[in-house]
């Protein structure tokens, strides 16, 4: 194993190493300065990347807009010194020779020429200032400003600093004159060198996916020969172990047999008696994973992942999923793996814990959780919700927040406002301290927080509806700005805000039930199949004669089912549709193009949609027909029968994402796509990666056509969970209004017959008397 080294050793190892690139080159490398400290907060502890070579000519170009590094919205710089930033890294690969940042800006025309400018800065040192003149003011302007490269390291930050006056004497310095917009659209242009790294298992994941590499991952995956089942499975290991690691990215992995790309990188799988054309590969006697150089490109590498037959490559490929970072040297021969404790449902690592409370801590760095100023940037919280949480009759999801802020000299507007995915949920008031504060309370607290800070507590409950698949919880620290009067307003940079690790979110008390198909379920989190994360309970079944479209299609969509779970699928099981019958308690993934798949003949009579070959057959709800559409935590609402079918033939690409009840096991569900051509699995698979276009994945069945997506049926037809049985009860009689209806007679007629025989018996007794 390499050992771990700051990002100035790392910057002295690429220096050592370029001799070839000339003093010209050298002058351009990242000084180890104070910059390393305004990097990221991972960067310190970084692998340090190990360079063999250094070829001179090979350079690429790189460009990001503002938007690509994070900006959603044009930045907007406001008051005396107004600071907003984005980071952008470098891959390990690469050493930056040329940056220009292509801005789009516009500032006030109220702003002093002589003491006001724009400052450009990498990683806390200027590049460039900006002029405003006053004849410019209030006009959209571009300017191409040069970034010296060595202000660069592996991880950066680019901030845009507004130095804003508007008068010679006393001025407001949150004045409404005091601004600059620099559009998100602005472009970072990044001129790169590659260099070759040593072939070394210790630098993995690098340079297969690079965590400083903010673009897809296009990773391709080459076979020696038509891979059976095993090796598939084998494949699907890596595939979503890499799906897991490009996360927000998406990852995509064509697949080809027998051929290495031209140029960058790939993933080889074969066996001991199998040959891969210009490739050669250590003598095999065991499960074997191996770095090589790619024969076509001396910067490119190929990941061999080898074996004595087709379980030993299950094996290998399981061993570097989830030991990568045990592993060192060029190869390594596995001796042993053994999993000591079986995944259990809903225990997915980039899901919320479903047994118990979860703190913010575990969610989120503490270093995140803590903001200053009086503009501060929004503290984020991310996580992902099961998507079958039952919530009817439930208030919402319990939050414990505990937080701190500077508490405020008197009482004014300043609150701490709670966002979810950018839409308002609440606000709470910071408070005002007593200047006499003398009760035993406030002499308590001065001395538990010695900091100045006053800690206080919300506890509320977050409706079901406004968590999707992929949350994130946004706390924005408002602090009012109280003016003084003339020449007496001063920006004081003393007001700090924290949210509290031990702030919980719980989930443990609502049970899993949902009523399926429920595409939006499977788009966003890969359910049913993420169910369980090494998708223990998935079968993938694809054609007799599958293509390669075929296979990258499984391999694609298993990368998107790691992003959601965060674990390789180690337990995916691959067959063919022959073997279909023998899949019975399994959810299948069926996947499909030329009409090679007979199981959309057999299973027609369930399925919403099928293509077959040029034969197209569509059932339609009124859910072609909503002008807006939503996702509801009550799978009811979404409830669209069918009200017609449409067939018709057309050589068309179209794709279809269809779901139905499993025709093989009860409460199992089946998740089909299909193209009566390879390239609409391409387009299937672009919808699905696209956070856009995904959104309009939901329903029972969808259409895709390039970049058209359309939902044409909602029929929900079977439900996936369970319930206590008080709860199930309840629920279940108010869906059938007229049996609970039903009931309530016959519970009146039996309380009156109760009521009648025993007041005769009382009638006859006194009679008796």
């Amino acid at each position: 194993m390499t050992t771990r080294s700051t990002l100035g050793s790392l910057a002295a190892t690429r220096l050592r190493a370029l001799p070839a690139l000339a003093a010209g080159l050298i002058a351009c490398l990242p000084h180890a300065s104070a910059m390393a400290a305004a990097a990221a907060p991972n960067a310190a502890s970084a692998t340090p990347v190990k360079v063999t070579s250094a070829v001179p000519g090979a350079t690429r170009t790189h460009t990001y807009t503002l938007k690509q590094l994070g900006a959603l919205f044009p930045l907007q710089l406001r008051g005396i010194d107004g600071v907003y930033g984005v980071p952008f890294s470098v891959r390990a690969d690469e050493v930056v020779t040329g940056a220009t940042l292509r801005l789009a800006y516009a500032y006030s025309p109220a702003l002093l020429p002589d003491l006001s400018h724009i400052n450009v800065l990498v990683n806390g040192e200027v590049s460039s200032s900006i002029p405003v003149p006053r004849e410019q003011g209030g006009v959209n302007l571009t300017r191409d400003i040069a970034i010296p490269p060595r202000l660069i390291t592996e991880f950066n930050r680019l901030n845009l600093q507004l130095i804003g006056h508007y008068t010679m004497e006393c001025e407001d310095p949150a004045h409404s004159s005091l601004w600059a917009n620099i559009s998100n659209n602005s472009v970072l242009e990044l001129t790169v060198t590659r260099i070759a790294l040593e072939n070394d298992l210790a630098l993995l994941p690098q340079p297969f996916f690079d965590r400083r590499d903010i673009r897809p991952l296009n990773l391709p995956f080459v076979f020696a020969s038509a891979p059976g089942g095993a090796a598939l499975e084998a494949a699907g290991v890596l595939s979503s172990w890499f799906g897991a690691l490009a996360s927000y990215r998406g990852a995509t992995f064509p697949v080809t047999q027998n051929a290495i790309p031209d140029h960058g990188n790939a993933v080889i799988l074969a066996t001991a008696n199998e040959r891969v054309a210009g490739v050669t590969w250590p003598q095999v006697q065991g499960p074997t994973v191996a770095v090589a150089t790619n024969p076509n490109d001396p910067y490119g590498k190929l990941l061999l992942v080898l074996g004595r037959d087709a379980a030993e490559l299950k094996t290998a490929a399981t061993a570097l999923a989830v030991g990568a970072p045990t592993l060192s040297g060029q190869a390594a021969t596995i001796t042993g793996i053994v999993q000591q404790k079986p995944r259990k449902p809903y225990d997915a690592p980039n899901w919320l814990r479903a047994d118990r409370a979860v703190k913010f801590g575990e969610l989120a760095d503490a270093a995140a959780l803590n903001v200053s100023g009086y503009s501060p940037d929004l503290i984020r919280v991310n996580f992902r919700m099961p998507p079958d949480l039952f919530a009817w009759r439930e208030k919402g999801i319990p939050v414990d927040l505990r937080y701190r802020y500077t508490p405020r000299a008197e009482p004014d507007k300043s609150t701490l406002n709670i966002n979810i995915n950018q839409r308002f949920l609440r606000s709470e008031p910071l408070l005002a301290i007593r200047h006499d504060a003398t009760s035993r309370v406030d002499r308590l607290l001065d001395k538990v927080m010695p900091d100045g800070t006053v800690p206080a507590r919300a506890k509320f409950q977050i409706p079901l509806f406004m968590l999707p698949a992929q949350t994130q919880m946004q706390f924005h620290y408002y602090y009012d700005y109280i003016k003084q009067g003339e020449c007496k307003d001063v920006v004081l940079d003393n007001v700090r805000g924290t949210i509290e690790p031990d702030s919980t979110i719980d989930i443990s008390h609502f049970s899993h039930f949902i009523a399926m198909p429920d595409l939006a379920a499977f788009s966003n989190s890969g359910f049913p199949f993420t169910r369980m994360a090494d998708l223990s309970d998935t079968a993938v079944v694809l054609p007799d004669s599958p293509t390669p479209a075929d296979y990258s299609t499984y391999l694609t969509v298993l990368g998107r089912l790691g992003d959601a779970t965060g674990y390789p699928a180690t337990g995916v099981t691959v067959a063919a549709a022959r073997q279909a019958e023998t899949l019975g308690g399994k959810d299948l993934l069926v996947i499909s193009s030329g009409g090679r798949q007979p199981l959309l003949q057999q299973w027609a009579q369930y399925m919403p949609v099928s293509l077959d070959g040029n034969a197209k057959r569509f059932s339609l709800s009124d859910k072609v027909y909503q002008l807006f559409s939503w996702r509801d935590s009550d799978s009811r609402t979404n409830a669209k029968p069918t009200r017609q079918t449409l067939a018709f033939n057309s050589a068309s690409s179209d794709a279809i994402i269809a779901g139905f009840e499993s025709p093989l096991s009860g409460g199992r569900s089946v998740v089909v796509i299909s193209a009566n051509q390879p390239a609409g699995l391409h387009e299937a698979m672009r919808a699905m990666l696209d956070p856009d276009l995904v959104k309009s994945i939901q329903g029972s069945a969808v259409v895709i056509r390039e970049k058209q997506v359309d939902s044409l049926a909602a029929d929900q037809t079977y439900f996936v969970g369970s319930l206590n049985p008080l709860l199930h009860v309840q629920w279940y009689l108010a869906n059938h209004p007229l049996l609970l209806a039903l009931l309530g007679i016959v519970a009146a007629l039996l309380l009156a017959v109760v009521l009648y025989l025993s007041l005769r018996a009382r009638a006859r007794r006194r009679l008796a008397l």
